[in-house]
């Protein structure tokens, strides 16, 4: 008796899963229908609006905002490829935060994504998570589907999972049309987050339903909001990839540089510091990723071998310089930052990090922190290190530099980006992020030999306190 009920279940739940696989495909080739993806090999749109600079906002505030004079996308769904095109322009008078602000002019960006067997999932999203593409992907992906009610409307949620082990979720209306996409990648600062693409005002072209509204969001906040003027369906979609682009290995690790006794320079194009204390070592900055980060702890230990990493100084929290910390709060260091920057970081170092598990997630430990407001001073009696907040910046409220008094060294994080060539003529208008950094040094009257910009020039130059007054156009600069 028992065998045959526990027969019975088995076949109950064989059938229950068949026939829940079966309600997908009907939900997927009802909305194929009603959209024409059925038809559609290529998808050509264009359109104008604003993208915004992920992790490059206040804590943790929206991000900052580029106009889209004009943006297109192709998408050959056979291929598959996606190439965009727009041109950009400063969004924000005065400029607030990162993404290389202020933008002078009309600045045109150009990327194409082919997918190959190696592309990485959070690449391939622009094909996938597009009405028409997440139909497909979910169609060849043995796709489930569930009810559910949102905002006083129900939706068939149509699931699947995605190459990097994330369900990606389609919410389908009672009209057969996608309304929004969802699905969760790894980020270095908020680990599992949240992508979503939302889709409104479907219009038909030549038998195809397409929207004139799309908005993406990564992390809670967006990061593209495009008004659709132009739909081609089937359009040729002759999608190249950039020319020059030809893989190989990736670049080696530049050379540190020995600055003063017990002072180095680790170089690349984000900087760090590693200084020598009695009886241990700070280092300044840990931007990035994870993997600039170990490199950034590597490279500390073996120019000061035999001594922990008690200290780590943020600069500031915008996501390109603050990617590698979880590795040093994984190696017990303390980290250093303003006051304003703790409750951000606290959540970023307690993010779960499922899909990737990174070195903090393994160790399993909790952040330690030692902030500041105005200014705070590291010394053993010998080094001294002094920690100044960039007052009255736009950049961000919890910016600070470092300045080592006795070496006339001041190590700054996008204050003056000094990866121009150092005869360029003085912008105009002059850039005011640089333009406050000279205001605080005055303030605090700090006796400059030599500049380290974090964002380091690529022709590896001392960059002098004369370089940057020219850049702002003060007396001073040659």
């Amino acid at each position: 008796m028992f065998n045959r009920r526990g027969a019975i279940a088995v076949m109950v739940a064989l059938m229950s899963g068949a026939l829940a696989a079966q309600d997908a495909s009907s939900v997927i080739n009802n909305a194929s229908r009603a959209m024409g993806s059925d038809k559609l090999k290529t998808i050509e749109f264009s359109g104008s609006g604003a993208d915004f600079a992920l992790g490059q906002g206040q804590n943790p505030g929206p991000y900052p905002r580029f106009l889209n004079k004009t943006y297109t996308r192709v998408i050959n769904y056979e291929t598959p490829a996606t190439q965009m095109t727009r041109v950009r322009l400063q969004g924000e008078n005065p400029p607030h935060g990162g993404g290389n602000q202020p933008l002078r002019g009309e600045n045109p960006q150009n990327q194409t994504i082919i997918v190959n067997a190696s592309t990485p999932w959070v690449q391939q999203l622009d094909i996938w998570m597009t009405p028409h593409g997440f139909l497909r992907a979910a169609a060849a992906n043995h796709a489930t589907v569930k009810s559910q009610t949102m905002g006083g409307k129900t939706y068939n949620v149509v699931s699947f999972m995605g190459q990097n082990k994330a369900m990606v979720n389609g919410y389908i209306n009672d009209q057969n049309l996608v309304e929004k996409v969802e699905t969760w990648v790894d980020n270095p600062m908020f680990g599992d987050m949240l992508v979503e693409y939302l889709y409104g005002l479907y219009k038909d072209v030549g038998g195809v339903k397409f929207p004139t509204s799309i908005v993406q969001r990564q992390g809670g906040f967006s990061t593209l909001e495009l008004t659709v003027a132009d739909v081609k369906p089937n359009a040729p979609a002759d999608v190249r990839p950039a020319q020059g682009g030809g893989g190989g290995q990736a670049p080696a690790q530049p050379p540190s540089e020995k600055l003063a006794e017990g002072i180095y320079l680790i170089k690349g194009a984000y900087a760090s510091l590693a200084v020598d204390f009695k009886d241990y070592i700070v280092v300044i900055e840990a931007p990035n990723s994870e993997e600039r980060g170990l490199f950034v702890i590597e490279e500390a230990k073996r120019l000061i071998p035999n001594k922990p990493i008690r200290y780590l100084v943020n600069t500031h929290t915008h996501f390109d310089h603050a990617s590698g910390l979880r590795p040093f709060v994984a190696e017990g260091a303390i980290v250093i930052t303003h006051e304003a920057n703790r409750l951000f970081l606290e959540k970023v170092f307690s993010a779960p990090h499922t899909l990737n598990p990174d070195t903090l997630s393994r160790a399993n430990k909790a952040a330690r922190f030692e902030t500041m407001t105005t200014k705070k001073v590291l010394t053993d009696g010998n080094q001294v290190i002094e920690l100044h907040q960039q007052q009255g910046t736009g950049h961000h409220p919890g910016i600070i530099f470092a300045y080592l008094p006795k070496q006339k060294i001041l190590m700054e994080a996008d204050g003056y980006n000094a990866n121009i060539p150092a005869n360029s003529p003085t912008p105009n208008p002059v850039g005011p992020y640089a333009a406050n950094l000279v205001e605080n040094v005055r303030r605090l009257n700090l006796d400059i030999d030599r500049i380290i910009s974090i964002h380091m020039p690529p022709d590896d130059r001392k960059v002098t306190l004369q370089e940057m007054l020219k850049a702002v156009g003060q007396p001073g600069g040659s």
